[in-house]
């Protein structure tokens, strides 16, 4: 994979309740990544970014909602998230990373 592909994946940490939730119990960080990346590019990604190792990855699409404005309805954007477990010992620090 090369180093485009590898930014162009990871778009973002997710953070929400559950997701902060997660990583405290179980060593898992939630992703906001392209809605056309795989789960091997995704676990290369964050290998590589963050130099940490990866155990597995879960991922999952978000559907759109639809939202009722003036002019009738409109949908917002789906899009994807993945679950990423980390081996015992390794940590992301969100704050810290390069």
């Amino acid at each position: 994979m090369n180093q485009e592909r590898i930014f162009q994946v990871l778009i973002g940490p997710h953070t929400s309740e559950k997701a902060t939730i997660i990583a405290d119990l179980s060593n898992q960080y939630v992703f906001k990544v392209a809605i056309d990346a795989s789960k091997l590019e995704v676990k290369k990604s964050v290998e590589q970014l963050f130099k940490v190792k990866v155990v597995n990855v879960n991922t999952l699409r978000v559907k759109g909602k639809v939202k009722r404005n003036k002019n009738g309805y409109s949908t917002k954007s789906t899009w994807k998230k993945a679950y990423v477990k980390l081996e015992q010992g390794h940590d992301i620090d969100f704050a810290l990373a390069d």
